[in-house]
């Protein structure tokens, strides 16, 4: 099989550390692998981990949203960069506008990947009281503005069901719409012996752990979960009563959420940012891992700790009403609901054994090579090949 040359623009790159930045990474390798060839363009940053066919732009850093840059909208001068059969975009911003200014140069066919429901996030970025007060205005303006950007595309692609829902009705995009989820690398998301890193973190084999890992952003509501564990610290008739909640990674969040953690009667600890190579055994050795961010459009580290056998309790909200299958793949909680949380997270550290064996079942389901089809045919349903 012939696989299309591909040139993907992205605002989101290692070492940045989310879903976003993974995806894209894995994508790339295993389109190497097949055959193919897949330049990427995206900010320079100090400690990437340049490769070939990876082309730095000059960026600046976001400044609402820490971590975050924007690229130079720009198209590198590069002859691999103008052999393109596809431009492919995971940016409406910044390199996504490059994208755009090269698939009318080359006359190629330019896809678009849905990550960040930018409109959902203006109640956390905007940085004070004030201008929240023109938090309507600014989702308006947001969606409006992604309607412009990807209507311009051939084909947009989202990580779910729910997010090709949202991207259609809420936004309003005319054009097809795919659904191409992340995908799990199943080599390395898979169950492994914990001892040394429990031993490495102080986390006794006996107690019953509940965790999180990923970006520690407010728009990620990690005090939800802490509000619910701290409402089980006087009961005694309850599996969270000796339960420890390990959170791991870092962001502007965190500084608030150990205050909040340090006034509360219960075990906390923070493990601060993890290696991806720690991640396996972090996810293996949890009995519950929990998500209570609303503005997922897939929820990758879910699906990881789904492949590590450990179920997740999740908020019914985003996609992570799709992502987690109740009663088989663990449990949701409606939104704001911190008595509801608190029980679906006892539920499921009662429930562990067997929701850990449907986790294990769906493993092959959510693997990345079944994602890398979908993005083969994808590209194929735009440039003939």
């Amino acid at each position: 099989m012939t696989y299309p040359q591909i040139t993907v623009f992205t605002d989101s790159y290692l070492p940045t550390i989310n879903g976003v930045t993974y995806t894209v990474r894995n994508w790339r390798d295993r389109w190497l692998e097949r055959g193919g060839r897949m330049a990427v363009v995206f900010p320079n940053a100090p400690g990437y981990d340049p490769r070939v066919g990876e082309h730095a732009v000059r960026s600046v850093p976001f400044p609402w949203y820490d971590g975050y840059r924007l690229g130079w909208p720009r198209v590198p001068a590069s002859h691999d960069l103008s052999r393109a059969d596809v431009v492919h975009t995971h940016t409406p911003f910044g390199l996504g506008l490059a994208a755009q200014r090269l698939a009318r140069r080359a006359d190629v066919p330019l896809v678009a990947s849905y990550h960040t429901p930018t409109a959902e996030y203006a109640r956390y970025l905007l940085p004070s009281d004030r201008l929240r007060s023109v938090e309507g205005l600014a989702r308006r303006g947001a969606l409006a503005y992604e309607r412009r950007f990807y209507d311009r595309a051939d084909v947009v692609l989202a990580p779910s069901e729910t997010t090709r829902r949202y991207v259609r009705e809420s936004i309003g995009i005319s054009t097809p719409v795919r659904v191409v989820p992340m995908g799990v690398d199943l080599e390395r998301f898979r169950p492994v012996d914990t001892s040394a890193f429990r031993d490495r973190h102080g986390l006794d084999r006996d107690t019953p752990l509940i965790g999180y890992t990923g970006r520690h952003g407010h728009e990620k509501r990690l005090e939800d979960l802490l509000d619910a564990v701290a409402g089980a610290a006087d009961r005694t008739d309850t599996p969270l009563e000796s339960a420890t909640l390990v959170l791991a990674g870092d962001g502007p969040a965190r500084p608030s959420l150990e205050r909040r953690a340090a006034a509360l009667d219960f075990d906390v600890r923070f493990l601060g940012f993890l290696d991806r190579s720690e991640l396996p055994a972090f996810y293996s050795m949890l009995d519950v891992f929990a998500f209570p961010s609303p503005v997922e459009t897939q929820g990758l580290v879910a699906l990881e700790a789904i492949a590590c056998g450990t179920p997740v309790v999740g908020v019914d909200a985003g996609a992570l009403a799709e992502t987690v299958s109740g009663g088989e793949t663990g449990y949701h909680y409606r939104a704001g609901d911190l008595t509801g949380f608190r029980r679906v997270l006892e539920r499921a550290l009662d429930e562990r054994s067997e929701l850990a064996s449907q986790c294990l079942e769906r493993r092959e389901s959510i693997g990345l090579e079944r994602s890398v089809d979908r993005l083969r045919d994808a590209y194929a349903s735009v440039s003939g090949r």
